[in-house]
This record gives C-alpha cells, sequence and structure tokens, in this order.
C-alpha cells in the first residue's frame, strides 16, 4: 500500500475549546490507485489531505507512506491547492519550475524532465508568457506540472477544479486524469462533487459531518479503462451517485 491510515483521529484546540476534526478513520490507498474522498462541506477533509501530507499531526492513530511512518513533509508527496497558486509577475517557465528552484534541483536533469512535461501537455509554447494569458484550464496544467517536476510518487489534491467554470471543469478534470494516468502516478483527490469522484476514481471514500469518520468505501472496478466523461453515461455512474448521495445526506 501506498498510503495507509489506521484509526487517525485529529482534535483542534482553541481559547474557546476542542473541536474534533477526524474519528477513527481507517483506509488505503493502492500503488498507482486514484482515491477520491467525498463528504459534507467542514467535514475535514482538507484536514485528512494535510495530514498525509504530515503538515498536521493527528492526535490518534499512524499515517504510512509507503511503509514508513508520516513524521513531516516528504518529497515522495506532491501537493495540488484549490487554486492553481501561479504568481503574475514569474513567467510559466519560472512558475513550474518553482519547486525545483527551493529544493536547489536546478540541474539540466530535472530542467529537462519539465521541458518534456510542458511539450508533452501542449505548454512548451507559452513557457515565457505570464499566467493572466493562459485560460484557466492551462494554468490548472501549469500547476500540475508544478507539482509533477520534483516527481512525487504521490499526489494531494485538494479540490483543484473548483474555481474553474462547469464546462472547463469538465475537460481540465478529465486532462488531470489524463496525466496522472501516464505519468503513473499515485493520487487522492478530495471533492464535494461527486459526479466529478466517481468520474475520475477507483474507489470512493465518503466521509460523513464532522466529526468525520468513514461511512462508506464504494469500489468502481466496472468503470475502470472507460474515460471520464463516457462514465457519466453508464448505469453504473447513476447508481452510485444515488447512493452516495443519500449516505452524504443522511441524518446521523
Amino acid at each position: 500500500m501506498m498510503i495507509t491510515l489506521r484509526q487517525v483521529a485529529l482534535t483542534y484546540q482553541s481559547p474557546h475549546g476542542e473541536t474534533e476534526a477526524l474519528r477513527d478513520i481507517t483506509f488505503s490507498v493502492e500503488e498507482g490507485e486514484f482515491v477520491s474522498v467525498v463528504g459534507p462541506s467542514g467535514c475535514g477533509k482538507s484536514t485528512l489531505l494535510s495530514v498525509i501530507a504530515g503538515l498536521e499531526t493527528p492526535c490518534g492513530g499512524t499515517v504510512t507512506v509507503g511503509g514508513e511512518t508520516v513524521d513531516g513533509p516528504s518529497a515522495t508527496i506532491g501537493f495540488m491547492p484549490q487554486r492553481d497558486g501561479l504568481f503574475e509577475w514569474r513567467s510559466i517557465w519560472n512558475n513550474v519550475t518553482l519547486g525545483l528552484q527551493v529544493r536547489r534541483l536546478t540541474d539540466d536533469e530535472h530542467f529537462a524532465h519539465v521541458r518534456q512535461l510542458l511539450a508533452r501537455y501542449d505548454l512548451a509554447d507559452f513557457a515565457d508568457k505570464r499566467p493572466s494569458e493562459l485560460s484557466g484550464g492551462m494554468r490548472q496544467r501549469c500547476a500540475l506540472i508544478r507539482t509533477l517536476a520534483t516527481d512525487p510518487y504521490i499526489l494531494l489534491l485538494d479540490e483543484p477544479f473548483s474555481a474553474l467554470d462547469y464546462q472547463t471543469r469538465l475537460s481540465v478534470s478529465a486532462d488531470i486524469h489524463d496525466i496522472i494516468r501516464r505519468e503513473h502516478k499515485t493520487a487522492l483527490l478530495v471533492t464535494h462533487d461527486i459526479a466529478e469522484a466517481i468520474s475520475l476514481s477507483d474507489r470512493i471514500v465518503v466521509l460523513s459531518q464532522r466529526p468525520a469518520v468513514v461511512r462508506s468505501v464504494h469500489c468502481l472496478d466496472e468503470l475502470r479503462g472507460i474515460p471520464p466523461l463516457e462514465r457519466r453515461d453508464t448505469a453504473v455512474f447513476h447508481t452510485v451517485f444515488n447512493t452516495v448521495w443519500k449516505e452524504l445526506n443522511a441524518v446521523d
């Protein structure tokens, strides 16, 4: 297993008392798998990603990545946030190589890898442009390339399509899915969009209201090999959608 969570719990302390965010979270993600986590707004989905990334320390339970206990940020994990985070005063090239520059990996081999990614995903001609000169979809592809530049084994995606309009979101999510598959990465996506989760994933983990517990896990084996947009026309898609919708709207 690439990611394993066992009875993970997290409680925030504040001057006004305690807030229990996560309770007894247990699930795993296999190597090369694309798993989505869905749950009600504010249930702790993003907090869960922060715990896996080593940015938050759980109060209980264990998190392992590649068999090693997570005790802080790791180069094996790439994090893609809700917004692309591109800096307008930097060219696209300087944006997508930012992680390499921070880690002082500015050798020819790493830069050649980034050039290959830009060329492979139709962005090579925009390397000298500014972010404002790109469409929303192109900016998201740049953000993913920036994440892939350091060659992480695992990608954590925190609602990366939420800032896009509906039509752009459909096409970009399919593009990002294809890129992740082509680069043979393990991915964990947090989203509130049930249709998006079913379209992109091998499995879906459904969380409850805060404090979040795992309500269910849905395997999508019947949809493997079917492109994201084509999945939406299948009976399996509608069956799983209705089931997950009911689970998210159930009264605990």
